[in-house]
């Protein structure tokens, strides 16, 4: 028998959990020459920002060990053309889209969430938190939960309520339990974790950095331990906030820990730049594991790890006590 695959990010229903992760599909057109779009939960755009960015100097990629380091800079069009161009594509074939945003400073958040509030095809809006505030010395919005609690309260206020603002969180701080409170608190329906940490190479031969900004953000199957971390200290602590949760998934069952550990979504990145496919085959390898393991929903998985050994599923215990009454 089929697992019923569906999941809410928030009140949007997404027909199966599996997602790409910003920055790793661009805008949709390059992976649509592949599959047809509609089998994923839903595509997540690169990050936009209001004027156009041509990135970081090269080299800004570099191979690590079970990773990759990058640091290409929000490289993208800009607003305008994202909207003339590149969403539209997106709501005339219907995909389900989660837009990300990227901005320097609270009124730059602002003012994409004013240009997208009214634009058809937004499924979600995801806030890149990982961005510099150019208004306090470059000190990244993720890294405390004020700042980043200031610019979620400013794009919720602006976005129409049936939009779910999705904040995007970094691993790179002291608590990311108490950023996801702030975040929430502010108005946040859901929180996309993790956000690459940094990281550095250096270039043994050249005997210099390997990338041209030196530091760059690390993925790949490196760091989905620190993802189920994340992950599972938020669920733990915040049990109602759906999670998508995003770092190192490679197979079926990477996306299985981190459900286990509180998701009810996942995205897919680093794994997309070798395999077109990988959403698809991580998706049907999902669903036979929860198959072989008995699980009629995807549902209830969400958070399993969290539950003592044994105990019934959510729905099960539902059934039990409407049984009873």
């Amino acid at each position: 028998m089929p697992v019923d695959m569906r999941t809410f990010l928030a009140h949007v229903e997404l027909a199966n959990p599996v997602c790409t992760a910003a920055g790793c599909a661009a805008s949709g057109r390059e992976l649509a020459q592949f599959f047809d779009l509609h089998r994923l939960g839903a595509l997540t755009t690169r990050s936009v920002t209001m004027a156009p960015r041509a990135g970081r100097p090269t080299p800004r990629m570099a191979e690590t060990p079970s990773g990759m380091l990058n640091a290409v800079g929000l490289q993208g069009p800009g607003i305008d053309v994202f909207l003339e161009r590149e969403l539209p594509w997106l709501a005339q074939r219907g995909i389900k889209t989660i837009v990300s945003i990227g901005g320097g400073s609270v009124a730059e958040y602002s003012e994409l969430a004013r240009r997208l509030a009214d634009a058809p095809g937004v499924t979600a809006l995801e806030v890149n938190l990982s961005c510099p505030n150019m208004e306090d010395r470059g000190r990244v919005f993720a890294r405390e939960g004020g700042s980043a609690a200031e610019v979620i309260a400013s794009v919720r206020s602006i976005m129409r309520y049936d939009v779910p603002v999705v904040a995007k969180l970094a691993p790179d701080v002291a608590d990311i339990v108490a950023v996801a409170r702030a975040c929430v608190d502010a108005g946040a329906d859901a929180l996309t974790m993790i956000n690459n940490p940094l990281g550095m190479a250096i270039d043994t031969e050249t005997l210099r950095p390997s990338l041209a900004a030196v530091t760059g953000g690390l993925s790949g199957p490196a760091i989905l331990p620190l993802a189920v971390r994340c992950v599972w200290q938020v669920h733990a602590a915040l049990p109602g906030v759906p999670l998508v949760g995003v770092g190192g998934v490679m197979t079926g069952k990477d996306a299985f820990q981190l459900i286990l550990a509180g998701a009810c979504a996942v995205g897919v990145g680093t794994a997309l730049f070798h395999d077109p496919y990988a959403c698809l085959r991580i998706e049907r390898e999902l669903e036979e594991l929860l198959q072989a393991r008995g699980f009629q929903r995807l549902a209830d998985a969400v958070g399993l790890a969290h539950r003592p050994p044994g105990s019934a599923a959510r729905h099960l215990l539902v059934d039990t006590e409407e049984s009873t009454s």
